[in-house]
């Protein structure tokens, strides 16, 4: 290699630099697209993989995909209405009751990776602050206290092959996945035990007429085996390997049919992809260091079971996103920044802490061990307060964090910092929409059948709307507007809830920085402009 093939060129700067363009990546780089941030996007592979991989998303992913400006029919989803878990002796032990819809969005959805990657990929397009560069690898970094000098290596716009490229930004992520190079150059490289086992995954696809409408988990000790539909006649199978079985052993064909045939049933199955993966379960010490951040895979590993996988990561970036983009604006401190390893670290721990538990009940290994978890499983359904936890999801962690960017130890009728607000469907500026969708991606305070702001000086309202602050209202039908932004309630989740007559700091990420009673309106902007260092 020649001296001009591995000079640097012409260094490029931007706000903040994301490495990975899969749709942790992409999300990331569309929610700061909407706030005019330079983000540029950097990814290995040429273009997006035509491959089935991540298979579920739940509520709140929807939300935050419908942040990121994706609407309900920006790519195909199938709502999941129970999941089962079935034995080869008691027959179906335990069902999750999957139906119905939170906050706006189905519980439970299952989709095609390939086509989320191309809504993501269409939005990014639309947004002249995102550049996305293919074909480009990240080489290596360095946080220099003021700025992130990342070295790329580009093989796109006829550029040469082994030629390198200078980026400076002022802010570097890491969703580069759970092989992430960003997570070593930080040393952040997971430690401890993994909890690793070895799977094969089969899609198969012009499964029609076939394929079934629910999720089951055949909890077999012979040979567990989740077993889901997908998009466009697509269906998935998940083997467990048995101790001893290789990779080659199973991914060959005859192997694949032997373990296909009770479902193909003489049919030549369609199969789209086969894979053996090796199901992780691991998180970091930190999710920051300096101007570096980690989201998705390349900082926590969920195992599949209760398929919050990419489910973690678009909470992380949702929870990023917004923050970044206050301090680069100038909005708010770069002090604001530390909590987002404060709230999303430890719900992803929970969650994969939940994956593990869930796990260990699909993969009982003898018939023992599966009669006494199963047959537990089943008695507890007699009791309603277990039965609540399994059958409504109830076991699930609850998205509200502990610590961070909110006022602690403070509740108000049902509006409690550190959760999220709810969302409903209002009407406003004369159309029937979401409530996030009115709220936009702004940090206001709400008034819930109330003026928030009332009792609010002149100067009082100029400063919040300095850091970046605006006022909004949720009213109850007929209400008449003041100088609030206005939206009719047409739930029970907002004016017409329990927070009726209340006022909240939202987040632009929908999260309750503080609340109160009507006329708190000084009190808690001066407690919101403290957090934001402002």
């Amino acid at each position: 290699m020649t001296n001009e093939q591995t000079a640097l060129y012409a260094e490029t700067r931007t706000d903040v630099l994301i490495a990975g363009c899969g749709p942790v990546g992409a999300t990331l780089a569309a929610l700061l697209g909407r706030y005019g941030i330079r983000t540029l996007v950097i990814d290995k592979a040429p273009d997006i993989l035509m491959m089935p991989r991540a298979i579920a998303l739940d509520n709140e992913a929807l939300r935050v995909l419908q942040m990121a400006g994706l609407g309900e029919d920006a790519f195909a989803r199938i709502p999941i209405p129970e999941v089962q878990m079935h034995s080869p002796v008691m027959g179906r032990f335990a069902t999750a009751n999957t139906r119905g819809s939170l906050d706006g969005h189905p519980k439970l959805v299952t989709f095609y990776q390939p086509e989320l990657e191309q809504a993501l990929a269409r939005t990014l397009d639309d947004l002249p602050s995102v550049t996305v560069w293919r074909q480009t690898e990240l080489i290596t970094m360095h946080d220099d206290g003021s700025t992130v000098l990342a070295q790329v290596q580009r093989k796109a716009d006829g550029l040469e092959h082994g030629q390198r490229q200078t980026i400076r930004a002022r802010y570097l992520v890491g969703a580069d996945g759970a092989s992430s190079l960003v997570r070593s150059l930080i040393g952040q490289d997971f430690q401890g035990k993994t909890y690793g086992e070895d799977w094969l995954i089969v899609d198969a696809r012009q499964r029609e007429q076939a394929a079934i409408g629910h999720v089951e988990f055949i909890c077999d000790p012979k040979r567990s085996v989740p077993h889901m539909p997908a998009p466009g006649g697509r269906e998935r199978w998940e083997f467990m390997l048995h101790r001893g079985e290789t990779r080659e052993q199973m991914e060959h064909p005859e192997k694949i049919a032997e373990l296909m045939a009770p479902w193909a049933k003489g049919q030549n199955l369609q199969v789209e992809r086969t894979a053996v993966y090796r199901f992780h379960a691991r998180c970091c010490d930190r999710f920051s260091k300096g101007r570096v951040f980690l989201v998705g895979d390349a900082a926590h590993i969920t195992p599949p079971f209760v398929g919050q996988g990419l489910v973690a990561g678009l909470r992380d970036v949702a929870n990023l996103g917004w923050k970044l983009a206050w301090v680069i604006k100038g909005l708010a401190s770069e002090q604001i920044l530390a909590s987002y390893d404060q709230e999303r670290r430890p719900h992803a721990l929970k969650m994969i802490n939940l994956a593990r538990f869930m796990g260990h009940l699909v993969m009982t290994r003898n018939k023992a061990s599966a009669l006494l978890v199963h047959g537990l499983m089943r008695s507890a359904r007699l009791i309603s307060p277990l039965r609540r936890q399994l059958e409504e999801l109830k076991i699930k962690p609850a998205n509200r964090y502990g610590t961070g960017l909110f006022q602690m130890r403070q509740r108000k009728r049902g509006l409690t910092p550190g959760a999220q607000l709810a969302q409903g469907w209002v009407r406003h500026m004369h159309r029937i929409q979401l409530s996030d969708d009115a709220l936009s991606d702004r940090l206001l305070l709400v008034g819930f059948g109330t003026d928030p702001r009332a009792g609010l000086s002149a100067q009082e309202q100029l400063r919040w709307q300095a850091a970046g602050g605006g006022f909004f209202q949720f009213g109850v039908q007929n209400q008449a507007a003041n100088d609030s932004e206005l939206a009719e309630d047409l739930t029970a989740s907002l004016a017409n809830g329990k927070a009726q007559g209340s006022l909240a700091v939202v987040r632009p990420d929908k999260f309750i920085v503080c609340s109160g009673g009507a006329g708190s309106a000084g009190l808690l902007l001066q407690h919101s402009l403290g957090l934001l260092g402002k």
